[in-house]
């Protein structure tokens, strides 16, 4: 069991390193799951983890009040916008259009409706 709860870690991290980029793929989550499966696999990894000088930081202010630092909240944001300015310049359907609209207006409403560390 706990070779399954050590692979859930690893893909979780790598899936909260890949949101570090894609601005539809979140990161704290996967983080938080990963500290989650670390826990129960391996003592070092989470340890390594809530230490991480970037990682470790917006797990500790996630689980002390739910707060997303307000870096993090602009750079989301950037990220958003950008995003969707490609799909206007690219030319994308209207409909994936409305619904990349909605999606990510749900999203930067969650953010900013987060406290702040």
């Amino acid at each position: 069991m706990r070779a399954l709860w050590l692979i859930g870690g690893l893909l979780s991290v790598g899936l909260a390193l890949i949101g570090v980029v894609l601005p539809l793929l979140p990161t704290v989550p996967f983080l938080l799951l990963a500290a989650f499966c670390f826990a129960r696999s391996s003592e070092r990894l989470h340890a390594w983890l809530l230490s991480h000088k970037t990682f470790g930081p917006m797990i500790a202010d996630w689980h002390r009040s739910g707060a997303i630092r307000p870096n993090a909240k602009k750079a989301a944001t950037v990220s958003i916008a950008a995003v969707f300015g490609i799909s206007l310049i690219v030319g994308v359907k209207t409909s994936v259009l409305i619904i990349q609209a909605v999606v990510l207006s749900a999203v930067l409403f969650f953010i900013w409706t987060r406290p702040n560390s």
